[in-house]
């Protein structure tokens, strides 16, 4: 019997009285009323992959309720109830049918809302009045604008636009005080100039010449495979070889991704994972990526935030740095980012679950799925290269944080600067200057 049914038939049966989350992916047309019977305890309710259409009026009733998951179901519409619970705070209704966000949906704590994958055309103007909203993830909709007021969101971090209609970017994203994380690749205003190839692409890998051995691990845009590499100058070989599954993702399209993965395979540098070629020739037509094989040494840096952490990584517990580690990862990713700025890259999601590091500290920035093509405008180009300082900043701050010892003035004074208001912020050649002089 399936986990999930099972829950429900435990949820019936009356023995789940004190839970705190509840998980209920079995096909469900209705919203099992024996739910209210935990309002006194739950906290985060799940009823992602089901049937549904909508949701009771007297949702509200789960007067704890601080997070709802209805992805990959029926709604056409946000349900309005959603704005009448009044400790929610994460919404997420991602791949349904969704045409419609009527404004009463919105509940007034909302910090974090996931609509990734539906139809919409149009978003309220009182989205503007979501004051605590630090999360927006709107990738794969049919947008065509964004409503002005959502500049009056000014605890937004991290916004998600890619792979919408959006002919124009909003000139208001890069004077948002608390941006950080933008993706905005896959919309006829980044298309346009961005996703043209720069230069010739390296050349594509042939299906037939690798032979698979493993995943190493799964992301939202694809999986990755170690692989063995057969006809190389080199000789035989392991590299890692990533899948794309082929549907828009959180951060946009796939091909956006490839686009940018490929545009770092003319440009080579030590601190970003190297990119070898292109797929070609699978059976099935899945688009592909090889890359080179990271050392075993190394590991990721951090792990994605958390429900609770929303918007900032979640460190193992132990994580401790000594004063040279922090440098040499701050130093390593400064030129990493100044390098994909210099190409005419930003890499929209400088996080350190994108770092792969050594325990000495030497590291290298991937996951290029949120990356996008720089604009040709020089100040709307430098501008939204400061937002990407101000994830630099969140970096540092949380390196530092988990510090061995009290932090140098400097990089004190260097995560001040980076972390300011947007028109101050220092550029990355001004950052690698700041590093360099530390060093």
């Amino acid at each position: 019997m399936p986990a999930s049914t099972d829950t429900l038939g435990r949820l019936r049966a009356g023995q789940l009285k004190g839970i705190q989350r509840l998980d209920l992916n079995c096909g469900l047309t209705e919203f099992p009323r024996e739910i209210f019977d935990l309002a006194d305890s739950l906290q985060v309710l799940n009823l992602s992959g089901n049937a549904l259409t909508s949701l009771p009026d007297d949702l509200p009733r789960l007067h704890h309720l601080r997070v709802i998951f209805g992805s990959d179901n029926r709604f056409t519409a946000l349900p309005a109830v959603l704005g009448q619970c009044a400790q929610l705070q994460m919404v997420g209704f991602k791949a349904n049918q969704i045409r419609s966000v009527p404004s009463d949906a919105l509940p007034a704590q909302l910090r974090w809302l996931i609509l990734t994958d539906n139809r919409i055309q149009a978003l309220p103007a009182q989205m503007g009045d979501c004051a605590q909203m630090q999360k927006l993830m709107l990738a794969g909709n049919q947008l065509q604008q964004l409503p002005g007021e959502l500049a009056q969101c000014q605890q937004l971090e991290l916004l998600r636009i890619s792979a919408n209609q959006l002919r124009v970017m909003p000139p208001w994203l890069v004077d948002m005080p608390r941006l950080a994380w933008l993706a905005c690749a896959g919309n006829p205003f980044s298309d346009s100039h961005a996703e043209a190839p720069q230069q010739a692409p390296p050349t594509a890998i042939e299906w037939r010449n690798l032979r698979f051995q493993h995943v190493l691990g799964e992301g939202a845009s694809g999986v990755i495979y170690q692989a063995l590499l057969t006809n190389d100058s080199n000789g035989p070989h392991p590299v890692a070889v990533k899948l794309f599954k082929g549907a828009v993702t959180s951060d946009g399209w796939p091909h956006s991704e490839l686009a940018a993965c490929l545009a770092t395979a003319t440009q080579a540098h030590p601190n970003v994972i190297p990119v070898i070629g292109p797929l070609a020739g699978h059976p099935e037509g899945t688009a592909g990526l090889v890359m080179q094989l990271i050392p075993p040494h190394f590991s990721t840096l951090a792990g994605p935030p958390s429900l609770q952490t929303c918007t900032r990584d979640v460190y193992p517990p132990d994580s401790r740095f000594s004063p040279q580690k922090i440098m040499r990862i701050a130093l390593g990713i400064a030129r990493a980012t100044a390098h994909l700025h210099a190409g005419g890259l930003l890499h929209g999601d400088l996080y350190a679950h994108n770092v792969q590091c050594d325990a000495d500290g030497v590291c290298r920035l991937g996951d290029m799925g949120a990356a996008s093509f720089l604009p040709a405008d020089e100040a709307v180009s430098q501008g939204l290269q400061r937002l990407e300082v101000r994830a630099f900043g969140c970096l540092l701050e949380e390196l530092l944080a988990h510090g061995l010892q009290a932090p140098a003035a400097t990089l004190v004074a260097l995560r001040g600067s980076c972390l300011g208001a947007p028109a101050v912020r220092p550029l990355f050649g001004d950052i690698l200057q700041t590093l360099n002089q530390f060093r």
